[in-house]
């Protein structure tokens, strides 16, 4: 049981497991928990930042939103490393894809992540360090998707920090080196883990298209990417 508070996470006794999987949007860890897990506890209600813990095929397994952005996922990723001895972090999100053979409800496993955020600075390397996903998650992963015949890519995502960008050519620049789609968090997942020696990987449903311009609305954005779901959760039993 999880007695340790901090100023975002209160469990008040409740589980955390070693493997929690993190949507973005709180609602949408409700939406997996109702869903998915037996036996099913809330750890956490701070800021309305809704976590539970509950059973997956037998394995105990968290889920917990991270909010929007950088500084959010952060936050959140590193206390439950370091107060809650969780050991992975898989994200599961929306992203907007960059390229014109992703298609809508695709799904796109983030093997590395570039970001335009300064939140690498803190850790004062004398280079660029890449933010790269834990192979052991995504040849898991990659298995998973592969059994259920879903569509998937694998490669380099981007992680920003602008959502409305002033300049127009953004996107263009970031797809010419092959960059698969645009989300705002993992790049900081991936370097706090890599800071902690944990793993993490980003697991993503195209929403949108920022080439074609197709898109779906916030209600299947919450309730319809059951695939990227159903390819995380088993990697609760590694």
């Amino acid at each position: 049981m999880s007695t340790t508070s901090t100023p975002h996470i209160n469990p008040n006794g409740a589980p955390i497991a070693k493997t929690v999987l993190m949507p973005g949007d709180p609602l949408r860890a409700k939406f997996i928990a109702d869903t998915y897990l037996e036996n099913v506890v809330q750890f956490n209600g701070v800021r309305n930042m809704l976590g539970f813990t509950g059973t997956y095929d037998g394995a105990e397994v968290s889920v917990m939103g991270s909010g929007m952005g950088i500084p959010s996922i952060g936050i959140y990723a590193s206390e439950l490393i370091k107060f809650y001895d969780v050991t992975q972090i898989i994200r599961v999100g929306s992203c907007g894809a960059m390229q014109r053979n992703v298609d809508l409800y695709d799904v796109i496993i983030g093997m590395s992540a570039s970001t335009d955020s300064n939140f690498m600075s803190q850790y004062n390397l004398p280079g660029t360090w890449a933010p790269t996903a834990s192979w052991k998650l995504m040849k898991v992963a990659i298995e998973e998707a592969e059994k259920q015949g879903a569509k998937y890519h694998v490669g380099n995502i981007l992680s920003s920090d602008v959502f409305y960008n002033d300049d127009d050519s953004v996107n263009e620049r970031w797809a010419k080196m092959g960059v698969l789609g645009v989300e705002m968090e993992s790049a900081a997942l991936y370097a706090i883990a890599a800071r902690h020696g944990v793993d993490a990987l980003g697991i993503f449903t195209a929403s949108d298209n920022l080439i074609t311009g197709e898109r779906t609305t916030a209600e299947e954005r919450q309730t319809a990417f059951t695939a990227m779901m159903e390819i995380a959760l088993p990697l609760a039993k590694i």
